[in-house]
């Protein structure tokens, strides 16, 4: 099994309404950094939760932002890195 899958797909924000346009590498909203739970790895859309992932924290590797997610439904937490287009303002009120 492939352990990341590049989909490529325009998505609605079901957080703020914004409208994202994805690049194969989106997986959160980059107005209000919300996720969506429906990966077992990334990109292949294989989790049947389907939760809101709530930004909660993030942390800094090697120079890079990298948003802590957790599913407001059933608790999994997972890793992103933010990309250029990402609200950091957002990201830095959250801790």
């Amino acid at each position: 099994m492939k352990r990341f899958q590049r989909t490529k797909e325009d998505f609605v924000c079901e957080n703020c309404g914004n409208n994202v346009t994805g690049n194969g590498y989106t997986n959160h909203c980059p107005a209000c950094l919300y996720s969506k739970h429906v990966d077992i790895n990334p990109g292949d859309r294989m989790a049947e939760c389907g939760g809101l992932m709530l930004p909660i924290d993030f942390e800094i590797k090697s120079g890079k932002y990298i948003i802590i997610h957790k599913c407001d439904t059933c608790g999994h937490q997972k890793k992103n890195r933010t990309s250029k287009e990402d609200n950091i303002k957002i990201l830095l009120e959250i801790s």
